[in-house]
């Protein structure tokens, strides 16, 4: 008990000095580089001085505040975005890096990025060039949109869309398809930076003609159609179709932009992709009456991240003149992948080259086949406190395309003794992480979005969280 009068000790006073805890880390993890360990030490300390700042606590154990200290380290340390496992089934996992690139667009990018290039001259008569005429070409040849523009994602597209012909104006847009995406991002905000009076239609689920005729005015610039990305309305709703909409477009003089969010250029069978709404196909909406359409490059494109604009030659070369499509635009390595892409899709041999396209056409009786192997190798690492049962699942396709679509699948569900939880926990903290679902007490791995070499690292990864050595090879120790 303190003395009357005494000053009490402030308990931050007690704590080691940030040269000590970075002795200490790097003698228990001499292989981290030195930077990251004194950043990890500096952060453990200032967690604890604001800990004790508000508690009064004592400073608490040493060992824990190392062993902190080279937990940041380590996440520092570590190359990012990195390399790993995805056992969900999501084939476009936003927070996975959606659409996987082809080896070839990888080596495209690797090329650009390790020499000089003709970026933006041209060869032929030595003059300064567009970097973006030979992809916007492509775009056209492939589309047959009347021209094309790309930017650096959708949201940007969609920005310099309303910028260029709707600012100090009003768009207008069914309050049904005012949609919110990851991380509380909302349609209406890109709306408001873009300078542009938003004029909601309709109600929630009911927008009819009749309430885009009404709300058309001397200060209407844009009729504006949003995918509704993550979500369906079923039941007492309606909407106005896509040719609807450009018929009262066309008939009031208001260009009509299409959001689609995720597209192809390419008309896949109906066969083995049954969750592949038309909605999908980007010319068949050009052709349905919208003026233009923007979407994602990174989603079932398959592509590099990029935001594709294409329609009429007017609006289109009006957006590339505004000073923003410079801030937005593509750098050299999206260019290249994006041109490899294109190409690949332009000679048909897209289903065979692109990942994205690869997986939704995996027919479910392969997936079986990839599920009972894997089953069969993840027996043999000897993990007896696994229960590992094989059987049928669906997932949706992710990054909000058809989101009330889901593709069959397969998957090896692993029950462990220690909980569905702790499981999933260690397979993500394996040197090349496995990220997985969990249902109904298992981790379900989900083959569908494995790829040609995951296996081994699914297999040691497993290893590790049953105490066993594997290397990511393929061998036990």
């Amino acid at each position: 008990m303190e003395e009357p009068g005494e000053v009490k000790r402030d308990p931050r006073r007690r704590l080691p000095a940030a040269d000590r805890v970075i002795r200490q880390a790097q003698a228990e993890a001499p292989g981290l580089p030195a930077w990251a360990v004194a950043a990890g030490a500096r952060r453990a300390l200032q967690e604890v001085r604001l800990r004790l700042a508000t508690s009064g606590e004592a400073p608490g154990d040493p060992v824990a505040l190392v062993a902190a200290a080279l937990d940041h380290a380590r996440w520092l340390a570590r190359p990012y975005p990195g390399r790993v496992v995805n056992a969900t089934g999501v084939v476009l996992h936003t927070n996975l890096g959606r659409a996987v690139l082809a080896p070839g667009a990888a080596q495209a990018v690797a090329a650009a990025a390790s020499s000089y290039s003709d970026l933006e001259l041209e060869l032929r008569g030595g003059e300064r060039s567009d970097r973006l005429a030979r992809v916007n070409e492509e775009l056209v040849l492939l589309s047959g949109a009347p021209a094309a523009h790309a930017v650096n994602n959708n949201a940007a597209a969609l920005l310099l869309a309303l910028n260029t012909l709707a600012r100090g104006r009003e768009v207008i847009v069914s309050r049904g398809e005012l949609v919110e995406i990851g991380g509380s991002f909302r349609v209406s905000e890109i709306c408001e930076r873009a300078g542009v009076t938003l004029v909601e239609v309709g109600s929630t689920n009911r927008t009819h003609v009749v309430d885009y005729e009404r709300a058309l005015g001397g200060r209407s610039a844009l009729l504006l159609k949003i995918h509704r990305s993550n979500f369906e309305q079923h039941g007492f709703v309606s909407e106005v179709g896509i040719a609807e909409l450009a018929e009262i477009g066309r008939r009031r003089g208001v260009p009509v932009l299409e959001d689609l969010g995720s597209g192809l250029l390419v008309e896949l069978e109906p066969e083995g992709t049954p969750a592949l709404a038309p909605e999908t196909y980007v010319p068949a909406r050009l052709r349905g009456g919208a003026d233009f359409v923007c979407f994602s490059a990174d989603k079932l494109f398959g592509g590099p991240q990029a935001g594709i604009l294409l329609g009429a030659v007017t609006l289109i070369e009006s957006m590339r003149a505004n000073p923003l499509s410079r801030a937005l635009r593509l750098d050299k390595l999206s260019i290249a992948a994006l041109d490899w892409t294109l190409k690949v899709l332009l000679e048909g041999r897209g289903e065979q080259e692109l990942p994205v396209l690869r997986q939704l056409r995996t027919p479910v009786a392969v997936l079986e086949e990839r599920a009972r192997a894997l089953a069969r190798r993840l027996e043999k690492l000897g993990a007896s406190a696994f229960e590992i049962e094989v059987r049928p699942a669906a997932a949706p396709i992710g990054a909000g395309s058809l989101p009330c679509a889901r593709l069959g699948s397969w998957v090896v569900a692993v029950r462990s003794p220690r909980g569905a939880h702790a499981l999933a926990a260690a397979l993500r903290s394996a040197p090349i992480p496995v990220i997985a679902r969990i249902q109904e007490g298992a981790v379900l791995i989900d083959v569908r979005t494995l790829l040609d070499d995951d296996a081994s690292a699914l297999e040691a990864a497993f290893g590790l969280a049953c105490g066993l050595r594997v290397d990511p090879a393929g061998s036990i120790g």
